[in-house]
């Protein structure tokens, strides 16, 4: 299952059945789950732990040191877990010692081509990323976020849960759950209804998603007053509870 011509430390953990193309390197402190498939010409860099089942096509640089000049070769890590797809030229980094150390991306995550996440991310499940979409450092991307192709995220910024980034979005605040933008810079442009509508989000949760994104973005309230509102109307089911969090939580500010 490894390559004659992968280049393999001898420190690294490799799981069951897992497959290593052709001229890939794994580097020392590097663990692989089982189930997980390496394609030619990937380079994966330690100290890195990958979970199950994940698959790296051609030319990906997984686990490289962190572009931040600050960087003096601290034992930071990158930790990746299962069900991921990354394809080709995708660049993730490890962490800085001035933040977290870590780079963490969960499970379940599409990852297209030429996308870069970048030191101390913290990305959660089933999102998705096309093609030479960036994120800055320490950015937090949450569960079924999509962020279009060639979307930019500035550093410190957090995109919320089923939130959609459009193609070319350059986003230097954070988006609120639910909420589509776009633009240069980055602009609110409704509410991502048909994602809500996949992941099991019935009428009246929806109706009520739309009466928050009114008192967020209709209304002309300051943004206290804003999360006010949408906490006050918030049903038994806790459909808001996430957003008015997120809202609470917000240190750049929001996308308005």
């Amino acid at each position: 299952m490894i390559h004659s011509t992968a280049i393999v430390d001898p420190s690294a953990t490799i799981g069951e059945d897992v497959e290593i193309g052709a001229y890939s390197i794994i580097e020392a402190d590097v663990s692989i789950g089982s189930g997980s498939v390496i394609g030619p010409h990937v380079v994966i860099s330690g100290p890195t732990t990958i979970g199950n089942n994940n698959r790296f096509y051609q030319f990906c640089s997984i686990g490289a040191a962190p572009q931040d000049k600050k960087y003096a070769d601290e034992p930071t890590r990158l930790t990746i877990g299962d069900n991921n797809t990354f394809r080709e030229n995708v660049t993730v980094n490890r962490g800085t010692a001035q933040d977290r150390g870590e780079t963490t991306i969960g499970n379940d995550n599409w990852v297209m081509a030429g996308v870069h996440i970048a030191h101390d991310c913290v990305i959660g499940n089933h999102a998705i990323f096309a093609n030479a979409s960036a994120l800055a450092g320490h950015v937090i991307v949450n569960d079924w976020a999509i962020l279009g192709g060639y979307t930019l995220v500035h550093q410190f910024c957090n995109i919320g849960e089923h939130s959609f980034c459009g193609m070319g979005s350059v986003i230097n605040q954070d988006v609120p759950n639910f909420v589509t933008v776009s633009g240069n810079l980055a602009g609110p442009r409704g509410l991502n209804v048909e994602g809500l509508k996949r992941r099991g989000f019935d009428k009246d949760q929806i109706h009520l998603v739309k009466k928050a994104y009114r008192a967020l973005y209709r209304t002309g309230y300051r943004l206290e007053e804003a999360i006010y509102e949408i906490d006050a109307i918030n049903d038994e089911r806790d459909t808001l509870g996430s957003l008015v969090s997120f809202l609470k939580q917000s240190s750049r500010g929001i996308v308005r």
